[in-house]
């Protein structure tokens, strides 16, 4: 009868070992994933200011742009209406 409870109390020490090991392992896990979501939060809100910066200059530089799309298209009436009339254009 004594081997029938030493076995028992070595089978409560091997499950008891085994939920030790396997709560280890998963606050492991946990951690790391803890970690990767903490650097992806960063990423996001590096690329979030990075937009927002360029939002801004592009914002800045749009009306610079549609000055010199309206100055490129003047140009080329100015260049066509030259060219129909018969003239040569020089480069």
């Amino acid at each position: 009868m004594k081997t029938f409870e030493f076995e028992g109390l070595l089978l409560a020490w091997v499950g008891l070992s085994c939920w030790a090991v396997c709560f280890w392992w998963m606050h492991r896990l946990s951690s790391r994933q803890e970690a990767m979501l903490r650097e992806l939060h960063d990423v996001a809100r590096r690329i979030q200011e990075l937009s927002q910066r360029e939002h801004d200059r592009i914002s800045e530089v749009h009306p610079t742009v549609e000055k010199i799309h309206e100055s490129v298209r003047d140009v080329a009436v100015a260049v066509a209406a030259e060219d129909s009339s018969g003239q040569a254009i020089r480069r």
